[in-house]
């Protein structure tokens, strides 16, 4: 005895076959379902009764393989716009089994869809823009992204509040080569509704996520008409649209060659935007114009141009604006801009002359690990090669506490890293007396010491050769016991590299040098009685010569 599921599948089947007999392009063969009002409710109830049963998967692959109703859904999506909706619905339902996807394609069904994506109806753009989402979605063997970009383009010139994201790299890469991102950009600047611009702006990073694309957008971009992207989002509540544009405004620098364009030495439209933003009061747009500068700042020619242009003093105007309880995101972005700025040699000089390093340090006083993670890389990277800036700050107690601080702070391994690292640069840039024992003073040689054990190799070497450099100005200084240690084991272990080996032998040395009357004691040694504690001070002498005139060190 049949169940009655199986006598519904069972009717269901025979109305799905009488629509493929009768043939998809018979007139006669839907007027079957035409009530006496002319109106296709018959035909919707049919297919809201397909809806329900590949909803519920019962033997909804063999009904829909052994009527062949692929065919008959293009023809009612062309031939029947009030019962299209629930045509697509059926769609979208069939695009969820992988095995149904194939027979969408072959039988037409994409681009029988498309046109539907020129309504106004909510329901059909939901409907029709589903099913052709998860018929292509995986898909690009069949081709049929290029089907879709013409309609999609026109469908962006009459966006309202629906978008289309196609999150494959081929779409990607296919959409960014159309007017896809002008028709967007235009809709942007017209729309004031937030949620909106939320869509829009998610649908231009995915394009612009695509390295061709960012270039294409970035030219098309760069008209007049589009350069308020981020003021058009400038409005109250609507902090997730800004988001996502200060987003997209990066992904436009992804490229060199677009972070270039948008530059252009200073005199793109966008670059010259950032001024405008920095002096603002609205933190997001001061955010946004320290990230471009940092963004910017990412080859030596842009470095220097925009220190001549005058950016450096914005930025630190703007760290002072949000110096007590102030934006945490502006402070890092700002100090992040400085960072980058400071690495040609050429700017270096400039910005010590503006102030940065006395000015940045009232940021000694934050609590937030990110800021300081930035600041101290920030010094770092003024005094490398600086010897007066470096011999200054050494000498500050109120920097070289905090950094000895900074040393210990467990809850933060990069600030930790950092303090150590400029501990260490200070003595190496400075070799000053004065900088050894403020150091000293402060209880930070033991933190040095540390240091040289760590995983990385270059604060190894900066240790390294930094314990020399004190070592051989200010006598004792060291705890030879745990140093001579650390040494004995970097020199015993095979992966410990040359450089670290190298720089472990010079500190070695080094110690040797320091320590009182050694080098008398060598010499009385050259005349003892056994030949080979001659052979052994001559050469250790010879050893500590060399080594008082030759001050060269692997650097990191």
């Amino acid at each position: 005895m049949s169940s009655p599921s199986d006598c519904i599948c069972l009717k269901l089947g025979r109305h799905l076959s009488t629509l493929r007999n009768q043939g998809p392009d018979s007139k006669h063969c839907l007027d079957l379902y035409r009530n006496h009002e002319g109106k296709y409710s018959k035909l919707n109830s049919l297919l809201l009764l397909l809806t329900f049963f590949i909803i519920a998967g019962q033997r909804s692959s063999s009904l829909l393989t052994d009527t062949g109703i692929f065919s008959t859904l293009a023809q009612i999506l062309k031939g029947n716009p009030s019962c299209a909706v629930k045509a697509a619905q059926v769609i979208a339902q069939i695009a969820k089994n992988e095995e149904m996807k194939k027979p969408c394609i072959d039988a037409g069904l994409v681009l029988a869809l498309v046109p539907l994506l020129e309504s106004t109806d909510q329901e059909m753009l939901l409907h029709a823009g589903r099913a052709i989402g998860r018929i292509c979605y995986e898909n690009s063997k069949y081709s049929i992204y290029f089907f879709l970009l013409n309609s999609i383009t026109f469908r962006c010139e009459n966006i309202q509040n629906n978008a289309i994201i196609i999150h494959t790299e081929i779409a990607k890469e296919a959409l960014s080569k159309t007017k896809v991102a002008e028709h967007l950009v235009k809709q942007l600047r017209r729309t004031e509704n937030h949620q909106r611009i939320e869509t829009i702006i998610e649908v231009l990073q995915l394009l612009a996520e695509n390295g061709k694309g960012s270039l294409i957008l970035t030219t098309r971009l760069l008209s007049r008409e589009n350069t308020s992207i981020v003021a058009t989002v400038n409005t109250p509540g609507c902090k997730v649209g800004f988001r996502c544009a200060f987003r997209l405004l990066f992904i436009y620098c992804i490229t060199d060659e677009s972070m270039q364009k948008m530059f252009a030495n200073g005199c793109g439209i966008i670059y010259q935007k950032v001024g405008t933003w920095l002096a603002s009061n609205h933190p997001q747009l001061q955010l946004t114009g320290a990230l471009a500068v940092a963004n910017f700042a990412r080859n030596d020619g842009n470095c220097v141009r925009m220190v001549q242009l005058g950016v450096v003093l914005q930025l630190l105007d703007l760290l002072e604006q949000h110096m007590d309880n102030g934006d945490v995101s502006v402070q890092h972005a700002a100090l992040s801009a400085l960072r980058n700025l400071a690495i040609p040699v050429a700017n270096k000089v400039q910005m010590l002359e503006e102030g940065v390093a006395e000015r940045i340090q009232m940021l000694l006083r934050s609590e937030m690990a990110p800021v300081q993670f930035k600041l101290l890389g920030t010094l770092r990277m003024l005094i490398d090669g600086q010897a007066d800036t470096a011999e200054m700050l050494g000498q500050d107690p109120l920097l070289i506490n905090r950094l000895v601080q900074w040393c210990d702070a467990q809850e933060h391994a990069g600030v930790r890293g950092e303090a150590n690292r400029l501990l260490a640069s200070l003595l190496r840039h400075s070799r000053s007396q004065e900088v050894v024992k403020a150091i000293q003073q402060a209880q930070g040689v033991k933190h040095l010491v540390s240091m040289t054990t760590s995983e990385h190799v270059i604060m190894q070497n900066e240790a390294l050769i930094a314990l020399a450099i004190a070592s051989a100005i200010n006598l004792g200084i060291l705890p030879p016991p745990k140093l001579v240690q650390s040494l004995h084991k970097l020199l015993q272990d095979e992966c410990t590299g040359p450089e670290v080996k190298y720089n472990s032998m010079g500190l070695l040395c080094s110690l040797l040098n320091s320590e009182d009357n050694i080098k008398e004691t060598l010499e009385k040694l050259c005349s003892h009685s056994n030949a080979n504690v001659v052979k052994q001070a001559v050469m250790t002498l010879q050893i500590l010569r060399d080594e008082s005139q030759n001050t060269g060190f692997v650097s990191p």
